[in-house]
């Protein structure tokens, strides 16, 4: 079953801008919760209620198809999905829909662009630290890393040469037993932007943090106003953004975490280090496609500040970055967005 809250007229700045002229079309948001395991808000302003809960259920319907593609841990009836490619490495290819093919091409693609520092191939090293994250939230006294060595082994399978693509086939093989896919670190964006590309124009979707617009909220081109989430969890926000056609996804060590003799373990892990990045708290990524985005922000939170700049510019995207002092750094570009 769907599980949504839909609430109407939205008079507030938070992720949406200012108030609203007096009798034009009418601002309304839906707020989805079984989409990536993530809360998913989609706005636009709309003619009626009606208009816009079909158009919105449509954008909802589409990213639940990925959710589902994309899942690594659940089984769905009649549906071939990442699981399913999983389950079978070193056994047999797997006959998946062509958005499989594509998202792991593009993450291919990501894995080159990035000096390797995006790989949706080290699922086991994720794995590893999945297990660990969840027992140590489940019983604090006792959370415990991963062993090193058992990160180790399962760094030694995560290579791409493994993952074999076969597009005229439609199929998806696994040739190392031992690989394990988790596409985690782009697969929300990726939908976003997918979403995006399919829904009307004038509207506001935020995927986790992966927000698209697709067009200025008004005719009047009026922009949509983006909040970036302060990462010490202050009522407001590092910066607010201007938006009228772009992707803003913001990766932080503020989203899933444990604690472990009293050190915080992030979520994002450096494929050198095989142990959560340590340079940043936050970053923003601001470009034209959602995934790319989403990619760059992964690169830019665990690379060096300056490989991280000439990667940004190099895409044509802009940055931001907070460090774990609380210092800001921006490419030179990333003031255009800053509203004010």
């Amino acid at each position: 079953m769907r599980r949504c809250i839909i609430t109407g007229l939205i008079l507030s700045l938070l992720l949406t801008g200012c108030a609203l002229p007096g009798k034009e079309k009418q601002q309304y948001q839906a707020t989805y919760l079984d989409i990536f395991d993530t809360v998913t808000s989609i706005t636009a302003r709309c003619d009626s209620e009606e208009d816009f809960w079909q158009q919105a259920g449509e954008i909802h319907d589409l990213l639940l198809r990925y959710h589902q593609l994309f899942d690594i841990y659940n089984v769905y009836e009649g549906l071939n999905n990442l699981k399913t490619v999983n389950d079978n490495a070193g056994v047999a290819p797997v006959a998946v829909d062509g958005e499989i093919i594509q998202l792991l091409k593009d993450c291919r693609d990501y894995y080159e662009l990035t000096d390797h520092s995006v790989n949706v191939a080290m699922g086991r090293v994720l794995e590893l630290w999945h297990e660990a994250r969840s027992a140590g939230l489940d019983d604090p006294e006792h959370a415990a890393l991963p062993e090193a060595a058992a990160l180790k082994e399962a760094a030694a399978h995560s290579d791409w040469s493994a993952v074999e693509i076969d597009e005229e086939a439609g199929t998806v093989y696994l040739a190392d037993p031992e690989l394990r896919l988790d596409v985690g670190a782009v697969a929300k964006g990726w939908s976003a932007q997918r979403a995006a590309e399919e829904a009307p124009e004038g509207f506001l979707i935020s995927v986790g943090g992966n927000v698209c617009a697709t067009g200025p909220k008004d005719d009047s081109g009026t922009p949509w106003v983006v909040g970036i989430t302060d990462p010490d969890g202050g009522s407001g926000y590092l910066h607010t953004l201007y938006d009228s056609d772009r992707a803003i996804v913001t990766s932080g060590d503020y989203q899933r975490y444990y604690v472990v003799d009293g050190v915080t373990y992030h979520h994002i892990i450096d494929p050198e280090t095989l142990y959560p990045a340590r340079r940043f708290c936050s970053v923003t990524v601001i470009c034209q496609d959602s995934g790319l985005a989403d990619a760059l922000s992964t690169a830019l939170f665990v690379l060096p500040r300056e490989e991280g700049e000439t990667l940004a510019q190099s895409c044509g995207a802009e940055a931001m970055w907070m460090d774990t002092e609380g210092n800001r750094f921006y490419t030179s570009g990333f003031s255009n967005w800053i509203c004010g």
